[in-house]
């Protein structure tokens, strides 16, 4: 009984551990590294996006940076979906981004269904509950958006910028030295 007892231990934790680790790297069949001609393909095909073409297709600055951005007011009022961003960088999607209409969904439908298929977040505050794994950052901010992030990604764009800022400090005090 014991041994049996251990067993089911083990499992649930392992379910756990599991559940915790494997976080969807995208939205329906849209997934991280896929190329802005793909996306852009797997948005015509699903009207609940509200894709209207390449006119929802723009540049962000900075280098190699393309955002996709989608509106279902006119072209598909029957969606759960009101607006969704597609960040890429070097070509390949690392953000997804999608406000949910509030008057067909709420927060605590969509955080129960999080918690129930990845168990708790891993950081939770008034404004956002955090889900993280190796390669996926998943949140549900309020008042209703999820976003799903490519971890490795951001977190080398995001040090890229630190080093760019803190080059741009040192150039700032070198001139303030000058006076």
């Amino acid at each position: 009984m014991k041994k049996i007892s251990a067993f089911a231990l083990f499992l649930l934790f392992s379910a756990l551990l599991y559940a915790d680790k494997n976080l969807p790297d995208g939205f329906k069949k849209i997934r991280f590294g896929m190329t802005v001609d793909q996306v852009k393909e797997e948005l015509k095909k699903d009207p609940s996006f509200g894709f209207r073409g390449d006119r929802d297709v723009s540049l962000l600055p900075g280098e190699n940076r393309i955002l996709i951005e989608t509106d279902t007011s006119r072209t598909a009022p029957y969606s759960f979906l009101e607006r969704c961003w597609f960040q890429f960088f070097d070509d390949k999607l690392y953000t997804i981004t999608i406000n949910m209409k509030k008057k067909k969904m709420d927060h605590y439908s969509i955080y129960t269904t999080l918690t129930e298929k990845y168990g708790n977040p891993d950081s939770l505050n008034p404004e956002k509950s955090e889900w993280r794994s190796d390669g996926v950052i998943m949140s549900l901010e309020r008042p209703l958006t999820l976003k799903y992030t490519d971890r490795k990604i951001f977190e080398d764009l995001q040090s890229k910028a630190m080093v760019k800022e803190t080059a741009e400090e040192q150039s700032k005090q070198d001139f303030l030295d000058l006076l």
